[in-house]
């Protein structure tokens, strides 16, 4: 969502600061007089598009997830066709940026005129300037030893208030909210450290936040800023063998700039930088905005698996002689463009996206190879995906798609009975025209599978979520949020034990909505978190479930 002229210095200078002399000769020069943009009028639409666009469309515009926006690209499409993009969105994944209400039509066209300039050039980030970020608010030594509470703290969900920059943590059993802490802007995801006392989240503006669960009252403990936009953080979550690395380590992956930052797992302190800059993988081409899309962290051996967006590269990343000052980098061939997924049930092999080429790879973390890239559908987006041992197929992982209304189910290595691997046996068709899901998941406990489709065009489904059943593979059952709450209903979540599953309504910053939670076996809506607070919900991370990979 946006956030116009209200973000600090060092945000608004990925897309200004670092490029004024560009854009006031550009002003000058610009032979097209109606697209010409004032100094404050790039300014604003610079931020609107760092907040509602680049993510999918690339900080420099080359496209990824969605297409180029290029000034000679851009010059190709009537802006009347423009402007009912940005107002209406489109069934592909675009969404509705100007019926949501998050652009006005004069913001509409203010970046029609946006796009059909050349793109301002963001800066770069060097480790004094993350050192300069950098926060330890109590030392390790002055943490809790034990937790402070009585609380079932292994089933707090931590809940995403994405515009307001915070982080709600609610008691999973009570259902009560035990913590607001506040984080960076547009935090994306949350990752448990191994043993789940910790949470860490990412922020669209690059902002590491590590938040201690044992406190009485959780609360951040350490920060650091480390990019100007990003959406991956993992933790090290090795002990065997070669080592023990619980919590030892915290990697984040930047959208801009390019680049690996590893951090102490215990203070953030900033460790090594890596740049992902990379040449592709099939046509050798060198792609300066190679972003770091996803990350996971092996159970095989100290290492992360790291996602090279637009190089379409899969990189192994060990970390066991970190403290030699080495890391080791295995480099796979993959497809593009990467984006997001999870582990199988088996916790070997790992399904990601590959959007922009309607495909998912999977890659063998133990043996370190692509085992293969299996067509799907129109733009896959699994979030981690939904695994499952069905009684026909043995294990399966699912995805859901951005651009169609299916949800393509992958049979994945099973011992013993099973289909051969890497098939997709089943599409799941959801209601309704169009794509727009976002999230599945499933638990181990549930007969169920659960869809949302928030960015679909049409209100209705962006307001409902989908129930499939586990055996059948159908939809059984679809959901519609309460009428009382405006919104979108965006992401699921199982609590620890499996019998119920959370739902956030996506709404603006400036009006409150809520968090539903429904019982996974009557399928009826069983609580309604609300109050003030509750503005801008989207994803929500079970202690427990995070920790141990469960979807």
């Amino acid at each position: 969502m946006r956030r116009v002229l209200q973000r600090s210095a060092i945000i608004l200078g990925i897309l200004v600061t670092a490029s004024a002399l560009f854009i006031m000769g550009f002003v000058e020069l610009n032979e097209q007089g109606k697209y010409a943009l004032s100094k404050e009028e790039m300014a604003k639409a610079s931020d609107i598009y760092f907040n509602t666009c680049a993510g999918c469309h690339g900080t420099t515009r080359k496209g990824a997830t969605g297409p180029s926006l290029l000034p000679d690209r851009i010059a190709t499409i009537p802006d009347s066709q423009l402007f009912q993009t940005i107002m209406y969105g489109k069934p592909g994944g675009m969404p509705d940026w100007g019926r949501q209400g998050v652009l006005s039509k004069d913001e509409i066209n203010l970046m029609i005129k946006f796009l059909h300039n050349e793109p301002p050039a963001p800066p770069e980030m060097s480790m004094e300037q993350m050192y300069d970020t950098w926060k330890v608010y109590v030392e390790p030594q002055d943490r809790p030893k034990k937790p402070e509470h009585n609380r079932n703290w292994k089933n707090f969900m931590g809940v995403i208030l994405r515009d307001v920059g915070k982080v709600a943590i609610i008691d999973g059993d009570t259902k009560e909210l035990v913590s607001i802490v506040n984080t960076g802007f547009a935090v994306h995801i949350l990752r448990s450290s191994a043993t789940g006392r910790y949470f860490y989240s990412i922020g669209r503006d690059g902002k590491v936040t590590m938040i201690d669960l044992w406190m009485k009252k959780p609360d951040k403990v350490a920060e650091i800023k480390v990019a100007y936009d990003a959406r991956s953080v993992e933790s090290s979550k090795y002990k065997g063998p070669e080592g023990d690395f619980l919590d030892k380590y915290v990697v984040v992956g930047g959208y801009w700039p390019p680049h690996l930052v590893i951090l102490d797992g215990q203070t953030l302190e900033p460790l090594k930088i890596i740049s992902t800059s990379s040449y592709t993988y099939d046509d050798n081409e060198f792609m300066r905005e190679t972003r770091v899309a996803s990350i996971v962290a092996s159970h095989f051996e100290p290492s992360w698996i790291v996602n090279l967006k637009e190089a379409g590269i899969v990189w192994i990343v060990n970390y066991k002689n970190l403290d030699k000052g080495r890391v080791d980098i295995t480099a796979l061939d993959a497809e593009k463009f990467l984006h997001d997924g999870g582990w199988d049930l088996t916790k070997r092999y790992f399904l990601v996206a590959a959007n922009a080429m309607n495909r998912i790879v999977a890659v063998d973390a133990k043996e370190k190879v692509v085992s293969a890239i299996i067509p799907t559908g129109n733009r896959p987006h699994p979030g981690r995906g939904a695994t499952l041992k069905h009684p026909q197929y043995g294990n399966l992982w699912l995805t859901g798609h951005l651009g169609d209304n299916t949800i393509a189910c992958i049979t994945t290595p099973t011992d013993g009975n099973g289909t051969k691997p890497w098939q997709v046996v089943k599409k799941i068709h959801l209601p309704g025209k169009g794509g727009g899901n976002l999230f599945i998941k499933t638990h181990p406990k549930s007969p169920h599978i659960w869809a949302d489709r928030p960015l679909n065009p049409d209100p209705k489904l962006q307001r409902s979520v989908f129930v499939i059943d586990k055996n059948s593979l159908e939809v059984i059952k679809t959901i519609e949020i309460p009428k009382e709450f405006p919104g979108r209903a965006v992401h699921l979540e199982y609590n620890k034990a499996g019998d119920e599953v959370w739902v956030s309504v996506w709404g603006t910053k400036h009006q409150s909505t809520a968090i539903l939670i429904y019982d996974d076996k009557t399928l009826t809506l069983k609580k309604t978190i609300t109050g003030d607070w509750v503005r801008t919900p989207t994803g929500h991370f079970n202690v427990y479930n995070t920790v141990h990979d469960i979807y």
